[in-house]
């Protein structure tokens, strides 16, 4: 049976236990990338932001992480500490502060390697772009609906499959 022959509360589960493997994925992978580099996946990220923009600010950098403000300023902080990342006020407004990547920063970034596999981006470059467009879609939609307001995560009563039931079709 395919996926488009499930029952929606089919489905979902199918969604659900493929976002398991992903988010699992994603923790062996992290973890490997602290143990041989000292760094969390954050970090990694935040160096990158910050080796793509260059000379950037921590708002620039939160949007391109999709990591609120104040936790790229706690890992900032981290890293300027480890000597990956230094800080400095802008010339033209002094209310600015910019980061930019030591010389220690840029080699460890080199050292961790890419943060995505080279299969993965191979893969999913192969794809046709209509289905990497449907992908990308899906994801977005799929996240947003999981930040939803702890409210709407009462689950107590089967109205999400009811919904689902009457969506579906």
């Amino acid at each position: 049976m395919t996926t488009q022959e499930l029952t929606p509360p089919d489905q979902l589960r199918s969604v659900l236990a493929a976002m398991r493997r992903v988010m699992q994925a994603a923790d062996l992978r992290s973890r490997r990338l602290a143990r041989q580099t000292g760094l969390t996946a954050p970090q990694l990220a935040v160096l990158q932001a910050i080796a793509e923009l260059g000379e950037v600010t921590t708002g620039r950098i939160s949007a391109h992480v999709s990591l609120s403000q104040a936790t790229v300023t706690l890992i900032l902080d981290r890293l300027v500490e480890r000597g990956l990342v230094e800080r400095y006020r802008s010339q033209a407004d002094r209310r600015v502060v910019h980061s930019r990547l030591t010389e220690d920063g840029k080699a460890a970034l080199v050292a961790a390697g890419p943060a995505i596999g080279a299969r993965l981006l191979r893969d999913f470059a192969a794809l046709p772009a209509e289905r990497r467009k449907a992908l990308a879609g899906a994801l977005e939609w799929l996240a947003e609906r999981l930040n939803v307001a702890e409210d709407d995560m009462d689950c107590s009563d089967d109205r999400w499959r009811t919904a689902a039931l009457k969506n579906d079709g």
